[in-house]
């Protein structure tokens, strides 16, 4: 491995987790990273009773509305104690918690069809992915479904880790767009030292990132984009162009995802470095 790679890559800049599944997150400053991910990330997910499918803006046919949903806990979560309940504002701008009787039947009344608020995924649990009539995705305008890992409610790892080059390159090769990070929910976002404006995560696939004295990461694969980027958050617009450009540029990839071969805290400002 080179000198380059060895030494410092950046820092931490940037912290997300997302306690429902699909929902708006939180932006932290600190957390603590298991080997299930951030701690609280996808605690809670919504499910479809009448097909047991988590649900999932993936298919924004059904569940564009979670876009328009925000959850944050009542508390900080802890390790070794019970997950806090999550307090989500729904699009009117009403707060609901995870504990309220009638939880459920809000939720349902948002959507237009019943769903229920879990802790505990199925042990082999899926969703429904729409795929956009676009060239450089693996399906065109049809509907797929796709495993989750074993009794999680995440879609292919437990950390997805992005870099501020990246960005800079999509806004380099689509100005016309509103590239954001927020756009692609990542749990870590990391500002690379050399200022560089490329997919500078792709060379890191099969490493260890180091993050801080604690954290070490697998970085095991790209992280594939779906229509989930397109779609309007708070003030971003629809966008399809966000999509066509990682598909046209980058094989659909944006960022990478990662295994937690050890937790530990994370703090922004850590310093990041490929081991």
């Amino acid at each position: 491995m080179s000198n380059t790679m060895q030494s410092q890559l950046g820092s931490v800049v940037g912290l997300w987790r997302y306690p429902v599944k699909s929902m708006m997150g939180e932006e932290l400053n600190a957390a603590h990273v298991t080997e299930r991910g951030l701690l609280g990330d996808r605690a809670y997910a919504l499910v479809d009773p009448s097909n047991g499918k988590v649900a999932s803006a993936k298919n924004p046919r059904k569940w564009a509305k979670l876009f328009d949903c925000r959850a944050a806990f009542a508390g900080s979560p802890r390790l070794g104690e019970k997950i806090p309940p999550a307090r989500i504002t729904l699009p009117d701008g009403t707060i609901v918690t995870s504990e309220q009787s009638d939880v459920t039947q809000i939720l349902s009344k948002v959507f237009g069809r019943e769903v229920t608020l879990e802790t505990t995924a199925p042990q082999t649990p899926s969703l429904e992915e729409y795929w956009p009539d676009m060239e450089g995705l693996a399906h065109r305008e049809t509907t797929t479904d796709e495993t989750m890992p074993a009794g999680t409610f995440f879609d292919l790892a437990v950390i997805h880790v992005l870099t501020t080059a990246t960005i800079d390159r999509l806004r380099e090769l689509y100005p016309q767009g509103r590239v954001e990070v927020r756009r692609f929910r990542p749990n870590i976002v990391v500002e690379v030292a050399s200022g560089e404006k490329d997919f500078v995560e792709n060379a890191w696939v099969g490493h260890t990132l180091a993050i801080g004295n604690e954290l070490r990461l697998n970085i095991s694969g790209p992280c594939p984009r779906c229509v989930m980027t397109t779609l309007p958050q708070g003030d971003l617009p629809k966008d399809p162009g966000i999509l066509r450009t990682a598909a046209h540029h980058n094989q659909v990839n944006v960022g990478v995802y990662a295994a937690v071969v050890r937790g530990g805290a994370i703090r922004r400002g850590d310093p990041v470095r490929i081991d």
